[in-house]
C-alpha cells in the first residue's frame, strides 16, 4: 500500500458495462488503494460515477469524468480538466477496446475502420494528451491495454489482432523516444479473461453453447483458470510505480502461461 502516494492516475474506460469487475474497474480501485487519486474516465458516466463511489467508499480520492476517447476535443478537455482538478498527470492507464470477430473476408470495412479507432486512436489521442503534462513534471508512467491476440495467433479475429500489434508498436515507441525525459511507456497482454466484457460477448456470441466455448478456451490456459480485471490491476500497478522505474518500451503478458503454452495453440473460439 502507498506505492502511488501523491500521484494522480487517468484510467480510461474505469466503469463495467454489466456486474463485476473489469480491467478499468479493479485497476482504478488498486490505483486507488496504493495512494493515487484516480480521475475515473467513461463514456458511460452511470459506470464511471459508480467507480468513483467504490474508491471513495473506501476512503480514497478519486473524480468521475464523461468522456469520448475517440474524439481529439474530449481527450483534450479530459486532460485540462484532470489538471484543473489535481495540477498533475503521473500515470495514465489505456483501456477502451472492442473485439469484432472474422478473418479478412468476413470482417466489414467499417469494423475494421471501427477496430482501428477504438483500440489504437484512441490511444494516441490520450497519450499526446497526456505526454505535455508529464515533460512539465520531468515525467510519469503510461500503461496500454493491449492483448496476446497481438502478440500470436490466438483465434480468427484479424481486426482485433492487427489493432492490439498496432498497440504494442505505438506502446514501443512511445517508450524509447520519451526515456531519456522520464516518461516511461508500457504495454499489458492479457489472454483469456473472465471479465464482463468477454463474458458478455461469448454470451451473445454462442447463446446455445457459450459455457461450452469457455471450458475451450479454458482449456489453453496452464494456470487452469481464467484471468480477471485484478490480474491486471495488479501489474499495471506494478508498472505505474518507481518499482518500475527502468522498465519502458516492453509488454507485460498476463495469460496463465497460455502463450508459453503448446496447448495455446489450439483453436479457442
Amino acid at each position: 500500500m502507498g506505492r502511488l502516494d501523491n500521484k494522480v492516475a487517468i484510467v480510461s474506460g474505469a466503469g463495467s458495462i454489466a456486474e463485476g469487475w473489469s480491467n478499468g474497474k479493479a485497476t482504478a480501485v488498486v490505483l486507488a488503494r496504493e495512494g493515487a487519486s484516480v480521475f475515473a474516465v467513461d463514456r458511460n458516466p452511470e459506470a464511471a460515477e459508480e467507480t468513483r463511489a467504490i474508491i471513495e467508499g473506501e476512503g480514497g480520492r478519486a473524480t468521475a469524468y464523461t468522456a469520448d476517447v475517440t474524439s481529439a476535443a474530449e481527450v483534450n478537455a479530459m486532460a485540462a480538466e484532470c489538471l484543473k482538478v489535481y495540477g498533475r498527470i503521473d500515470i495514465l492507464f489505456n483501456n477502451v477496446g472492442l473485439q469484432v470477430l472474422g478473418g479478412p473476408l468476413e470482417l466489414a470495412e467499417e469494423d475494421w475502420d471501427r477496430l482501428m479507432t477504438v483500440n489504437v486512436k484512441s490511444m494516441y489521442l490520450t497519450c499526446r494528451a497526456v505526454i505535455p503534462a508529464m515533460l512539465d513534471q520531468g515525467g510519469g508512467s503510461i500503461v496500454n491495454n493491449a492483448s496476446v491476440a497481438g502478440h500470436r495467433y490466438t483465434y480468427n479475429n484479424v481486426g482485433y489482432s492487427a489493432s492490439k500489434g498496432a498497440v504494442r508498436q505505438l506502446t514501443q515507441n512511445i517508450g524509447v523516444q520519451y526515456a531519456s525525459k522520464g516518461i516511461r511507456c508500457n504495454a499489458v497482454l492479457a489472454g483469456y479473461m473472465a471479465t464482463p466484457r468477454i463474458t458478455d460477448r461469448l454470451k451473445r456470441a454462442n447463446p446455445d453453447d457459450w459455457e461450452e466455448v469457455l471450458n475451450r478456451r479454458l482449456d489453453q490456459v496452464p494456470a487452469g483458470r481464467f484471468g480477471t480485471g485484478w490480474d491486471v490491476a495488479h501489474a499495471v500497478a506494478f508498472l505505474a510505480s518507481d518499482e518500475a522505474a527502468f522498465i519502458t518500451g516492453t509488454d507485460i503478458v498476463i495469460d496463465g502461461g497460455q502463450s508459453a503454452s503448446a496447448a495455446g495453440n489450439a483453436w479457442g473460439g
